[in-house]
């Protein structure tokens, strides 16, 4: 029988409570601790779950040291990140985390480092790649039915009125949003990226102080361009909160829109003469995935608790999907734009 596994949350905000309720919907896991500077919200969340509310704490060294946990979950706003992941590793408790890894590159660095000496693990969990559509959309692209990819693109397009820290961020869609999207894109092609040039812009009409839309092109490995467009205060005709995908190989195209199942087109004989070749439409057939969202993360950070088996999002892979936000940070925010090099 597999052991439960004592966790402690850090952070009570929506998120907080999204990870409370998957952890204790898990057979394998037990909340022993919970972390927010605004105790008084945390000891209602701990009321309203069902929890002891003697075990609620204000930071998480407090936490660490009066509970007996074996894992830390890091619900943070971006910039804590580092901190409650460097102090929850420092004490020898391995750490999954929510996106993105860190608000800087130096940041992600540091954490990646302290996982790399503590010998523990460092988690940050991408939840969109535990989507049974992509996850068959993955299978479908590398069974081969487009061929080769060449072209991916994506469109993300929803007017969000948070409220709340996102509004005052420099950056809100590509530091907050787009890293699932950029992630995703290398999940679904496995490639990771070289460079990117990016252009945010504050729309007109936008409730945002920051830049809160963006077109960026990033060269992926395998000579793959990928190209996002993406804004957080578009009205009207909104796109999935996944993205639209449109993935193009040298035999056909794969279409994910709106979270439907992947469709493609696939040219039927690549010798046909005339201006338009014949193609065959297919659907993605689902796949098998251990859990939707949070619960997917958390069952394959448990996995690794019981048996060692590296998940998705382990920290030197997720680096990765965080350098390709920062670049386009970067590109977008030179006067004169550049081409940001990857790596």
């Amino acid at each position: 029988m597999e052991a439960t596994r004592k966790a402690i949350v850090v952070g009570c905000g929506g998120m907080g409570q999204a990870w409370i309720r998957n952890l204790q919907s898990n057979a394998r896991a037990e909340i022993v601790g919970l972390v927010d500077l605004r105790q008084d919200v945390a000891k209602e969340i701990a009321e309203s779950n069902g929890l002891d509310t003697a075990r609620v704490f204000a930071g998480v060294g407090e936490a660490i040291d009066a509970c007996d946990a074996d894992f830390v979950v890091d619900v943070t706003v971006p910039e804590a990140h580092c901190p409650v992941t460097l102090n929850a590793l420092g004490a020898g408790l391995p750490v999954i985390g929510e996106k993105p890894m860190a608000e800087s590159m130096e940041s992600a660095r540091k954490m990646v480092a302290a996982s790399e000496k503590s010998g523990k693990l460092y988690m940050v969990s991408q939840s969109r790649r535990y989507h049974v559509g992509h996850a068959s959309c993955r299978q479908f692209i590398k069974s081969g039915v487009i061929g080769p990819v060449s072209t991916v693109n994506c469109d993300f397009y929803i007017g969000a009125h948070f409220g709340g820290f996102r509004d005052n961020m420099p950056s809100p869609l590509i530091l907050d949003m787009a890293i699932h999207h950029f992630d995703l894109c290398r999940f679904l092609i496995d490639a990771d990226p070289v460079a990117v040039y990016a252009h945010e812009f504050n729309p007109k009409g936008s409730w945002y102080s920051g830049d809160v839309a963006a077109s960026v092109i990033f060269e992926m490995s395998d000579g793959i361009v990928f190209t996002y467009r993406g804004s957080w205060c578009a009205e009207g005709h909104p796109t999935s909160w996944n993205g639209d995908w449109r993935i193009i190989g040298d035999r056909g195209t794969v279409l994910m829109e709106k979270d439907r199942p992947a469709e493609a087109h696939a040219v039927i004989d690549m010798q046909q003469q005339g201006f338009h070749r014949d193609v065959a439409p297919s659907t993605a057939q689902d796949v098998e995935i251990n859990g939707d969202g949070i619960a997917g993360s958390l069952n394959e950070f448990l996995d690794w608790l019981d048996n060692g088996a590296t998940p998705q999002g382990e920290c030197h892979d997720n680096i990765k999907s965080l350098a390709m936000v920062h670049a386009a940070i970067e590109s977008s925010g030179k006067k004169q734009r550049q081409v940001i090099q990857i790596g």
